[in-house]
């Protein structure tokens, strides 16, 4: 995160707002599985898996289609100056698909889609192959944080911890906005996310190619 440019940290920040709107709405929607968290869905798999429980299938299934989104969009050419914005747009075209879906009452593919947005927003940032940041997992993003602020008391770069607090926060703030916009349009509320995608493609448009990325 912080290896990355201002621009790029923005952009990730409102991409994590993005993942957490999307999770959340999925998350009220399939009643305690996730759309983009898929350690708490492999948590859910193998509990299932004990318990002869339908969840089990359904996590599984959900895991799969984030795979295949991350597969997607790992196969955009790496070298391509416009990668990043891309991604962003197959990012936009998914969510906008799950909102149609669901406009014509195909509830499982609009949840698949959905699945499949947030494993491609993954690959949005990357460094030489790999992910560089990890926009719908705050896992290792709360570790860094840490890690950067046991730092700043050993006398190190004193701020260099906030990028990792902003992009968790990003997360959460996206999370009670889709809350709120599940409770009150329900899965419909995935026209504001595949917009919020578009208009993140257009701005990655305008600016600089995020490094790394190249």
């Amino acid at each position: 995160m912080i290896r990355h440019d201002r621009h790029a940290q923005r952009l990730a920040i409102c991409l994590a707002m993005l993942a957490g709107f999307v999770d959340a709405v999925g998350f009220l929607k399939l009643g305690g599985l996730f759309v983009s968290f898929m350690s708490g869905n492999s948590t859910r798999l193998a509990v299932g898996l004990s318990e002869g429980s339908s969840f089990a299938w359904r996590a599984a299934l959900l895991i799969a289609a984030f795979v295949i989104g991350v597969v997607a969009g790992s196969l955009l050419p790496a070298t391509a100056k416009n990668r990043p914005r891309a991604v962003l747009a197959m990012v936009a075209a998914l969510l906008l698909s799950a909102a149609l879906a669901d406009l014509l009452g195909m509830n499982n593919a609009a949840i698949g889609a959905m699945a499949l947005a947030m494993g491609c927003a993954n690959t949005v940032f990357q460094r030489d192959g790999e992910v560089s940041i990890g926009v719908t997992y705050m896992t290792g993003t709360l570790v860094k944080l840490g890690q950067r602020i046991a730092d700043a008391l050993r006398g190190g770069a004193p701020m260099a911890w906030i990028p990792y607090l902003l992009l968790w926060l990003g997360l959460v703030a996206g999370a009670v906005a889709g809350s709120i916009g599940y409770m009150h349009a329900g899965l419909a509320s995935l026209w504001i996310a595949a917009a919020g995608a578009a208009l993140l493609a257009m701005l990655a448009r305008q600016g600089a190619v995020i490094p790394g990325t190249q």
